[in-house]
């Protein structure tokens, strides 16, 4: 446990799952290596200049980002279920290859937050000289502590802090795989900038209905989903494998655009015929920012009327998240349907 010798205003529990933010190099071998999170302060003296307590758990095995997977993002919402009540805001350190989808994902299995629960990580390792690590993991632990006059959580979301700003993290993408701006939300404001102060962006900021209530921690998912990305000289074998699937409920796919796709006979075919199956079809573009509108464009038309399903301006790892999500919790395909083209927790602008 990390205590402040000031008053403690706030409780934050510090979650390590793995990734770069963790590692230090060892002057033996020269390799990176995950150092013990409970001498934190000896890394990160800083925070012990916080107002706030700051205890912190490891996750055992660690876990590379490129090897997460929805079991570990059920561990970590079982975590911070049985915290809940102990702590005014969780941080969890993460590495960036997929903090975009487990930001996305905790987004939908925490219904109704009134906490913050912060993904941070950082592009080089804490012990390097030049780390962006020190900066992230403050700039997340000082705003999981920050309150408002009422007392209430300035930020109660799931968000992504990554280089001096926060994001929603149902709306964030990684863009960047060598520079410390490595994170981007295109179509939704910033939630915060980490200046010589924090200012907060509160209108884009979502607040619960009922500070007092519990949230709802959901634990079924149904991962039976794949994802189509149109590009030219896509063959009718590939779309057909990923489309009419027999080991797929959902296909999320990737459009042109603002929702377009190839106009040829073939295709559209195709996407009928999944969808007489009874396939989930969600449209998503690939553009970073902007979204679908089927109503422009003749593709995209025919899309909506073979039986796709508009994902408006969300990011692909928010439409995975939420279609794991739904189908884990709903049998009703129509049903999935009708909430997909819902605003849950502000992944879309609906």
């Amino acid at each position: 446990m990390i205590q402040s010798s000031k008053h403690s205003k706030s409780a934050i529990l510090l979650i390590y799952t793995g990734g770069t933010i963790g590692m230090k190099e060892d002057p033996v071998e020269q390799t990176l290596k995950p150092f013990d999170f409970e001498q934190i302060l000896s890394e990160v003296p800083e925070l012990g200049k916080f107002a706030c307590k700051i205890d912190s758990r490891t996750f055992s095995p660690l876990i590379d980002s490129s090897d997460v997977e929805p079991s570990n993002w059920l561990e970590l919402t079982r975590l911070i279920e049985e915290e809940y009540d102990n702590y005014d805001g969780f941080v969890i350190l993460h590495g960036t290859d997929t903090m975009a989808y487990s930001a996305s994902a905790l987004s939908f299995m925490i219904e109704g937050l009134t906490k913050p629960v912060i993904f941070t990580g950082s592009q080089l390792p804490i012990g390097a000289p030049r780390t962006d690590g020190k900066e992230n993991l403050i700039s997340a632990v000082e705003i999981a502590s920050a309150k408002d006059e009422q007392g209430h959580a300035r930020v109660p979301e799931v968000c992504i802090c990554f280089d001096n700003v926060l994001m929603r993290g149902n709306r964030t993408t990684k863009i960047n795989a060598d520079n410390f701006r490595a994170f981007r939300s295109a179509n939704w404001p910033l939630l915060a900038e980490a200046g010589i102060s924090i200012k907060y962006n509160t209108p884009a900021i979502r607040i619960p209905e009922d500070w007092n209530s519990k949230p709802i921690f959901h634990n079924k998912l149904d991962t039976r989903v794949s994802i189509l990305k149109i590009h030219p000289g896509i063959t009718p074998s590939v779309v057909r494998e990923i489309l009419c699937g027999t080991q797929t409920r959902a296909v999320i796919i990737e459009t042109y655009g603002a929702g377009n796709a190839p106009s040829k006979g073939w295709f559209l075919s195709m996407v009928r015929e999944a969808a007489a199956m009874g396939k989930i079809l969600l449209n998503v573009t690939q553009c970073i920012a902007g979204g679908v509108n089927m109503e422009i464009y003749a593709t995209g038309k025919g899309l909506k009327e073979a039986g796709v399903v508009n994902g408006y301006d969300s990011t692909t790892e928010s439409a995975l998240a939420k279609l794991f999500y739904l189908m884990g919790e709903i049998e009703s395909d129509t049903d999935v349907k009708k909430y997909l083209e819902t605003n849950l927790r502000g992944e879309i602008s609906k």
